[in-house]
């Protein structure tokens, strides 16, 4: 084709997601103000959309399930930090809510696909039988310990709060169980829960985070995708500290705190090596 028949030609850039014209929007073949606005919920939406499938009944439950236990969990630095950029730039809500969704990493919000990714590794590197619990006991003992001697963090165990036991982890294996969605990710992940203290010395929860990941994985959702939806959860509950801060603001007490009370200590020539 020569460059002038080229030019000629209507590009063409393809998607099963939203389109318009001048008279309708559509979203996934469908029409956006007749078929979906008012019949489809915003979690089953999000689910259609990244899954290209709309969820059963069971994983619904499941994925809404997920996406309430990952919303909010208090004066976290993922609010701490949009609570204090709201504070910095009050006409900016969409910089707050960005500063708190970029601390969604390690540590905070990004266990959730950690854990899941992890699981999904263990599985697909074994090929044995799986159907009890002694099963899934042992392929967990062997993963713990394999991480262990590699001196990796397990994703999903312990939480710097729920030291005891984190609550959300019961309930959504539960609603899962009832959902029929409670699959082989879940499944390991209750193992490990189960031998974690044989293999580390220690007593360690399962916590929200990581129950939360190996349900998304067992949905079928790709495990390295998973930190979007815990994205999307916590993107609802800083909007609420964001209002929360509107009405009792407490970012600027935070700030003064900080501010008055630092310390100023001199460098000493093994701080300077360091750097």
């Amino acid at each position: 084709m020569s460059a002038a028949e080229n030019t000629n030609q209507t590009p063409s850039y393809p998607t099963s997601l939203g389109t318009s014209t001048t008279e309708e929007i559509s979203l996934m073949g469908q029409s956006l103000s007749e078929d979906l606005m008012g019949k489809v919920g915003f979690a089953e939406l999000a689910f259609w959309m990244t899954a290209t499938r709309r969820p059963t009944p069971g994983e619904l439950r499941t994925f809404e399930a997920v996406l309430v236990a990952l919303a909010d969990h208090g004066f976290t630095p993922t609010a701490i930090a949009a609570r204090l950029t709201y504070l910095s730039a009050p006409e900016s809500i969409q910089g707050a809510i960005a500063a708190g969704l970029l601390g969604g990493g390690s540590r905070f919000l990004g266990v959730t696909e950690d854990t899941g990714r992890f699981l999904h590794q263990v599985l697909e590197a074994d090929d044995g039988e799986r159907s009890t619990d002694a099963d899934f006991d042992s392929l967990a003992r062997e993963a713990i310990t394999r991480a262990r001697a590699a001196k990796q963090i397990v994703p999903g165990l312990g939480h710097p709060v729920h030291k005891q036991g984190d609550p959300r982890t019961p309930r959504l294996i539960q609603i899962a169980e009832e959902g029929g969605t409670r699959g082989e990710h879940l499944r390991l992940f209750e193992a490990m829960g189960r031998v974690s203290e044989e293999v580390l010395g220690k007593k360690l929860p399962l916590n929200g985070a990581g129950v939360c990941g190996a349900a998304l994985a067992d949905l079928g959702l790709p495990v390295d995708f998973l930190r979007g939806f815990a994205l999307l959860a916590r993107t609802a509950g800083l909007l609420g500290q964001i209002a929360e801060e509107r009405r009792n603001p407490i970012a600027n007490d935070i700030y003064m705190h900080v501010d008055r009370n630092a310390t100023f200590v001199p460098l000493t020539p093994d701080d300077s090596k360091e750097n």
